[in-house]
């Protein structure tokens, strides 16, 4: 299993362009470093007040392309002890986009500690500092920062060549440490979409009837799956063909084996996911409810 701990992305990360071109278009790579320069001012704004940051592009290497980027801070004002000074604003964006990405059909544990979080998607771990974690959710309600992070999704999206963006640590790395799709990356393309992450996630479910909607409308039926009462509108036309054309009839009790699609909304302090709404998208097969019937001697 991969372990990535962002702490290691605090002063410094070098930016992995994926692609099969070991070239980037020129107003690309201008576009996306203003734009990430602005968005981790923009955060320490928020983290360090009375101090500034400077983002310096160190080096260029392959890998598609990469780009070495580093922070260096300084007092805006004698007002405020060194002491204060929290040098987190690169990994407090990193964190904010590889969060605000998680790929919304993969299965994603999120377990908050004392002095750290932890999120495990698939084979990869990353470990986030309890304070960065703090200073992400103070951040993420910056509208600055939500439209910085936005322009470097723009960036990305106008330029067809790139596949995926990604952080690492050197720019020697077979593979970055973190890699983002294209696709994912485009969900911060609306600073609007990104304040509070949902997601959408389909499974195939064994719901058992209390309460049955015989009518073609969104209004929720009543179901009970794995044990807890669920309330979904039942959406598969072709179920309320069979229906109306009495191929099969429905009772409480009945079973519908079906493509349950669940909403789900992330808790801005715990980081977890949980479920907000359902909706039966497709019914696979009816079950009429069995009962049991005295045998005969």
């Amino acid at each position: 299993m991969q372990v990535v701990n962002i702490e290691e992305y605090n002063k410094e990360v070098v930016l992995h362009f994926g692609g099969e071109r070991k070239k980037i278009n020129a107003y690309t790579l201008a576009s996306t470093l203003v734009s990430i320069a602005d968005a981790v001012k923009d955060a320490n704004s928020v983290i360090n007040p009375g101090y500034d940051v400077e983002v310096l592009v160190e080096a260029f290497g392959e890998g598609s392309f990469r780009a070495k980027i580093k922070t260096t801070y300084k007092s805006a004002a004698n007002i405020f002890s060194k002491d204060n000074l929290k040098a987190i604003a690169l990994g407090v964006l990193a964190s904010f986009i590889y969060e605000h990405t998680l790929a919304p059909d993969s299965n994603v544990t999120i377990n908050v500690n004392s002095d750290e979080v932890i999120i495990k998607q698939g084979d990869k771990t990353i470990i986030v500092p309890r304070s960065t974690y703090e200073a992400t959710k103070e951040v993420q309600k910056s509208e600055k920062f939500k439209k910085s992070v936005s322009r470097i999704s723009s960036g990305i999206e106008r330029d067809q060549n790139i596949t995926s963006f990604g952080f690492t640590n050197n720019l020697a790395d077979e593979q970055p440490k973190i890699e983002i799709s294209r696709k994912e990356m485009l969900l911060l393309s609306n600073p609007n979409d990104i304040a509070e992450p949902t997601r959408e996630i389909e499974e195939a479910a064994t719901l058992f009837i209390k309460r049955a909607i015989l009518e073609r409308s969104k209004r929720k039926w009543e179901f009970v799956w794995r044990g807890f009462k669920i309330s979904a509108p039942v959406l598969d036309e072709k179920f309320y063909d069979d229906f109306f054309a009495h191929k099969i009839t429905i009772a409480p009790g009945d079973q519908l084996e079906a493509k349950l699609k669940i909403y789900q909304s992330k808790d801005e302090d715990t980081g977890i996911y949980s479920n907000d709404r359902y909706e039966v998208v497709e019914v696979a097969k009816h079950l009429p409810h069995v009962t049991q019937t005295e045998a005969k001697v």
